[in-house]
């Protein structure tokens, strides 16, 4: 039982320390300039480094979980010398707690996420009532919030929860921002995708 106490308390030490460390990540990329591009689940980097390559005016910061994941996508960062590009570790609810009070993105990419589709994962699933609630705090109106996906009945799960949530609403005629190809596009026979704003 004490063994048991013993890892609990420091994995909660690890996680708290984890938390604060990013807390002061997020404080630095956005003492400057508090309104970003953000980019969910960004893999190598291939999509955002193009984006941010296209609007160099705009700060933008891609997060992933997988920390080699990260380490790739910097490379291309550094390669293509874009001082308004960055890439975090950090799981999307992490990041949304370690923003400063006056961070707000401008604009939410979530290029496809992995749909989860057994019903018992669906607790995995990034979006959900909960997910768009905390984001839309973080946003402000007419913030764009992009999804795609290969996997229709996702896309259809999401679309539903955007048209019943209060803070977004569909954007059915806005067209497709920014057109850079991610691996699972070229690899999809076909995509489904979904642009909702801030309301």
């Amino acid at each position: 039982m004490a063994d048991l106490l013993d890892r609990t308390t420091e994995y909660q030490d690890h996680v708290r320390e984890r938390r604060r460390l990013l807390r002061e990540k997020c404080s630095i990329l956005l003492a400057a300039q508090p309104e970003f591009v953000w980019e969910i689940g960004c893999g190598h980097g291939h999509f955002l480094t193009g984006y941010a390559a296209r609007h160099s005016d705009r700060l933008c910061i891609g997060i992933d979980i997988v920390l080699e994941r990260i380490e790739r996508a910097d490379r291309k960062r550094e390669r293509a010398r874009l001082p308004n590009l960055h890439f975090v570790m950090a799981d999307a609810v992490d990041f949304l707690g370690a923003l400063p009070p006056n961070a707000r993105a401008t604009e939410i990419y979530v290029l496809f996420p992995d749909p989860w589709p057994k019903r018992r994962h669906w607790k995995n699933r990034l979006i959900d009532p909960a997910f768009l609630t905390a984001s839309a705090q973080r946003t402000g109106q007419g913030t764009r919030l992009h999804f795609r996906t290969d996997h229709e009945p996702y896309y259809l799960d999401v679309l539903a929860l955007i048209r019943a949530h209060p803070d977004w609403q569909e954007r059915p005629n806005d067209p497709w921002p920014f057109e850079l190809p991610t691996v699972f596009q070229q690899r999809a026979s076909r995509y489904h995708s979904l642009v909702a704003e801030r309301i």
